[in-house]
């Protein structure tokens, strides 16, 4: 069991923000972060808005995560947004959500917003429609432009356009921009100034490996177990008889990218096995899990190495963010 740091004090579930200096004219663009996690998607629009960003409400449900962020932003996140109305959230301009993928289930009725109620897109639907941001901008895996036979997509595409948006929706893949991850997402980003041509950007140059960001010695607890290992390779002989490419996925310093870390990466570390020499594999550990996000070396990883994986399996590569935030940037500013 995860324990929280003794000296963290007690999370509470009511609204947290920074204040906002009304006297300062620089932060021109106010953020609010929702589903924030550990602040991913944050720190990509921070890179490059820098002094120009206020973030002035997070929102975060589970109670790790809300510690990581709070030790690295000095902000913590309110818990569950559907507990918040929008009108108690603070005026902003950028709305930022890594949203869970769920299937509306009245969505073959095509009842616009109405087909959003009792997921946690609606809230994200309401707190734009009462607070008119200039731009929207949500992460989600790749499999959701084609979830539930294309609709859950049409759904969320159809509301914001019926709340005023002009829509673009493309899948990038973290490999093209920097980290040494096989990692598919889709980034739906939506204006309400229609005359924004927004592109997305090209794939980048980039001669990186998996060596250039595994740590020069590494504790052995993240040695797998020869019982673990057993098991693996026996399971990866059953599916391979069985025709299919499932099982341990083992990469080396050369590798040109690793598959995509997961929330579940803490169980077994299956999916990103490390080849050492006259010796069984490894996991990551949590700083190189960190590390394959784009996350920074000064990070602040609070929490046991179980939450950390969790948080950034589940959190967003940070350098795509980044390079998207930069785009999003250059239209506001022209």
């Amino acid at each position: 069991m995860a324990i929280l740091n003794p000296n963290f004090r007690q999370l509470d579930m009511t609204l947290q923000f920074n204040n906002i200096d009304e006297t300062n004219t620089n932060s021109t663009y106010r953020f609010i972060d929702l589903f924030a996690g550990v602040g991913g998607i944050r720190l990509g629009f921070e890179n490059i808005f820098n002094e120009k960003s206020s973030f002035v409400f997070a929102s975060e449900i589970d109670k790790f995560a809300q510690q990581t962020y709070s030790s690295n932003y000095g902000h913590l996140p309110s818990g569950d947004i559907t507990k918040i109305e929008p009108e108690e959230i603070p005026s902003f301009d950028i709305l930022l959500a890594g949203f869970p993928c769920q299937p509306f289930s009245n969505a073959g009725l095509k009842k616009g917003f109405e087909d959003t109620r009792g997921t946690l897109f609606f809230d994200i639907a309401q707190i734009a429609k009462h607070h008119r941001p200039q731009v929207l901008f949500l992460e989600n895996v790749k499999g959701f432009k084609n979830h539930d036979k294309g609709n859950t997509f049409r759904v969320v595409k159809e509301t914001l356009e019926e709340l005023g948006y002009r829509v673009f929706s493309e899948v990038l893949n973290a490999k093209h921009f920097g980290v040494p991850q096989n990692r598919e997402r889709i980034y739906i980003i939506a204006f309400l100034d229609h005359s924004i041509e927004f592109k997305f950007p090209e794939p980048l140059e980039h001669d990186i490996k998996l060596g250039d960001i595994l740590e020069e010695t590494v504790d052995s607890k993240y040695t797998i177990s020869d019982k673990l290992w057993e098991g693996h390779q026996r399971r990866k002989k059953e599916h391979k008889k069985k025709g299919n490419g499932f099982g341990y996925c083992i990469f080396n310093e050369a590798s040109e990218y690793t598959s995509t870390i997961s929330a579940r990466y803490y169980k077994d570390g299956s999916e990103i096995l490390i080849e050492q020499k006259d010796k069984n594999p490894r996991k990551l550990s949590p700083r190189e899990a960190g590390r394959l996000q784009g996350f920074p070396d000064d990070f602040k990883i609070v929490v046991s190495d179980t939450q950390a994986y969790k948080q950034f399996g589940n959190s967003v590569a940070v350098p795509v963010i980044t390079k998207l935030a930069e785009e999003i940037y250059k239209h506001l500013e022209s």
